[in-house]
């Protein structure tokens, strides 16, 4: 199994963004894996179409009957830069603080604090369930909006 992109390409990205692998990390290769890995757990289901080479399929992309949310079709052979370039930026996440794109959490030991000291607040737009205990880039959000319709929705924080 391969991560999007190339090792090549992806140290070209890094050093486009500013970026630079920590010494002694990770070898590029198994960072731009486990990045894919995130990346098609997290959105896979919000892709549009559905991966050409079915369910035995590596990765989420290629895709058949994809297309953006502009209506512009995406051949069933293509990856999209927007999904390797968001790959690279969850490879680069992971090199930097390891092991930030897997959470483990027990759900019955989640708790939601409601008060202290006297002051109340209400969450709005409160996830649940393992998408609450997961990370999101807003960075990686934003690349993949035109592919996903969707856009990262941050809870606001009523204090009453």
């Amino acid at each position: 199994m391969a991560g999007y992109g190339d090792d090549t390409t992806f140290a070209a990205w890094l050093t486009a963004n500013g970026y630079s692998l920590p010494a002694g990390g990770l070898d590029p290769a198994v960072l731009r894996q486990r990045g894919s890995v995130y990346l098609d757990g997290l959105y896979g289901d919000r892709f549009p179409g559905v991966p050409t080479g079915g369910l035995e399929q590596d990765r989420a992309w290629p895709r058949t009957g994809a297309e953006d949310v502009y209506g512009n079709a995406i051949a069933a052979n293509a990856i999209p830069t927007r999904v390797v370039h968001a790959s690279y930026e969850a490879a680069y996440l992971d090199a930097v603080k390891p092991g930030i794109l897997s959470t483990t959490y027990t759900p019955a030991q989640q708790k939601v604090l409601t008060e202290v000291k006297g002051i109340k607040w209400t969450v709005v737009g409160e996830s649940k369930g393992a998408q609450s205990a997961v990370m999101v880039s807003t960075k990686i959000e934003g690349l993949l909006a035109p592919l996903t319709g969707t856009s990262l929705l941050l809870p606001a924080i009523l204090v009453v």
